[in-house]
């Protein structure tokens, strides 16, 4: 059966695919620094016989076949191919040497950052960055059909249907809400006292607590783990074998704890795609976007929610043996929600946290659309902080070598604000079915996890985000839920 031809060739890329991904997660959690020459070797061979594969005859043949014979292609299949039909272009449009060359180059960039982060100097990343800029330049034309501008089309493979005429907007509107947010915290609210965030606490307890939460709210440790690594992420292998990393400070154990509930909500997204996806990319491709609504569901509209804290303050100060045992729930919580002005992205607090992601879209559209100056970039960095946060880095690893996306992507960024906004929206529509606040403090946790199954993770990538976001909440993507949210939030932490 022919259909089945094409299922076990899937099946056989997707698995090679994996092992790639596998190479990738050691490279970041315990990988021998000398061995990166080896594993870009590695990295190259199996990337060669993945894209063999896409780009051979047999491949070729199948989808052929099936042009002209659609009434033998079952539902599935139907999906598959839709699928196959635009990852396939572009892989295709890239010659085998330029595409091999950029997934090599990818691999010892990563070592080229780590090094440059040990030495605070961007001038040791600088060439790798812009090779890879170089490179991926190259590809647009190559990839470009429709799109306004080249930005455009490294967005739309990370958000299909995103374009920068649409987030310019979205973003003004939800970095003009913000700024109006802050101006009333300090015009007419009380900073909350968050003296005891650096109280010591052994980094295991934080872990068993990450660990036990983690749970509770529904990710499967029998087939995922957490590691530790330099940048915090997530590697899906496959529905059974889904990777958490986090970092760790014993006197920061907001970083490890919020990371893991982060972390978490990818996993969680990725074991709960339905069943008949597996071994095909339309379990493993989904959007950016919804992939980070999921996670900052688990981090913000969870783990940023008093209700939540109602039930884990007193668990966690029973862990550590009461570190907090002078505070009541209420004062954590608001310690916790305080906000201000940071450098670092994944240690910024849930009101300024978008902007660091627009600061970076910003970036990104100067050096594709503008041909911005890849040598300058720290600069632009410096001012965009300043314009604003109101403050500047101090050196280059607070500033831009702090996110590992460089060293292989460009075009995500924009993904995590779209994913903080689709969650803001999930949770308005959840509410209509559920007692939301009621489920946090009552531990009553599967009711929230079975709904995002239900209308959001199950379907992975056959629905685009818009469909999904409309067929969850009843309307398009709305940036006024996620201000409600955090007008709500600081409101009541700041006591306006």
């Amino acid at each position: 059966m022919k259909e089945k031809e094409l299922f076990d060739l899937v099946k056989e890329i997707e698995l090679l695919k994996s092992a790639n991904n596998l190479l990738e997660w050691d490279m970041q959690t315990g990988m021998p620094e000398e061995s990166s020459g080896f594993r870009g070797e590695q990295v190259g061979v199996i990337s060669e016989l993945i894209f063999d594969r896409i780009n051979g005859e047999k491949m070729a043949e199948l989808l052929e076949y099936f042009e002209a014979h659609p009434e033998e292609v079952s539902d599935l299949g139907k999906k598959l191919l839709r699928f196959l039909k635009v990852s396939i272009g572009r892989v295709k449009a890239i010659p085998k040497a330029e595409y091999l060359a950029y997934q090599k180059e990818t691999t010892s960039a990563f070592q080229n950052w780590l090094e440059a982060r040990m030495a605070k100097d961007f001038q040791v990343f600088l060439p790798s960055l812009e090779r890879l800029i170089a490179m991926k330049k190259s590809f647009i034309p190559l990839w470009r059909q429709d799109e306004a501008t080249p930005y455009d089309v490294l967005l739309n493979q990370f958000e299909p249907g995103m374009t920068t005429e649409s987030l310019d907007k979205v973003f003004h509107d939800l970095k003009v809400g913000i700024k109006e947010i802050q101006h009333v915290l300090q015009t007419k609210g009380t900073a909350p006292d968050a003296s005891f965030i650096h109280r010591p606490i052994p980094i295991e307890i934080q872990k068993k607590f990450s660990k036990q939460v983690a749970t509770e709210l529904g990710f499967d440790f029998n087939r995922g783990r957490l590691d530790e690594s330099v940048h915090p992420f997530m590697e899906g292998l496959n529905s059974k074998d889904t990777r958490l990393t986090a970092r760790w400070a014993e006197d920061d154990f907001l970083m490890g704890v919020f990371g893991v509930l982060h972390e978490q909500g990818h996993g969680q997204y990725e074991q709960n795609v339905s069943p008949a996806f597996d071994y095909t990319p339309l379990g493993n491709s989904m959007s950016m976007g919804l992939h980070e609504s999921q996670s900052l569901f688990q981090e913000i509209m969870i783990g940023s929610n008093r209700a939540f804290w109602k039930r884990q303050f007193p668990i966690f100060n029973q862990m550590t043996s009461g570190v907090f045992k002078d505070i009541d729930e209420f004062d954590f919580f608001k310690g916790i929600k305080q906000t201000s002005s940071s450098l670092i992205r994944i240690e910024a607090d849930t009101l300024t946290y978008c902007l660091h992601i627009i600061i970076r879209y910003e970036i990104e559209k100067a050096i594709f659309n503008e041909d911005y100056p890849v040598a300058e970039l720290p600069k632009l960095w410096a001012e965009l902080y300043e314009e604003y946060l109101g403050i500047s880095p101090k050196n280059d690893l607070e500033g831009i070598l702090q996110d590992v996306h460089w060293t292989s992507d460009f075009g995500y960024f924009p993904s995590y604000a779209l994913g903080y906004m689709y969650a803001a929206q999930m949770k308005h529509a959840m509410n209509r079915d559920l007692d939301f606040e009621k489920a946090l403090e009552t531990g009553d946790y599967p009711r929230i996890k079975r709904w995002l199954d239900t209308h959001v993770r199950q379907y992975g990538v056959t629905k685009t985000p818009t469909e999904i976001l409309q067929s969850s909440t009843g309307e398009k993507l709305n940036p006024d839920y996620l201000l409600d949210e955090l007008k709500n939030l600081y409101y009541d932490v700041y006591q306006v």
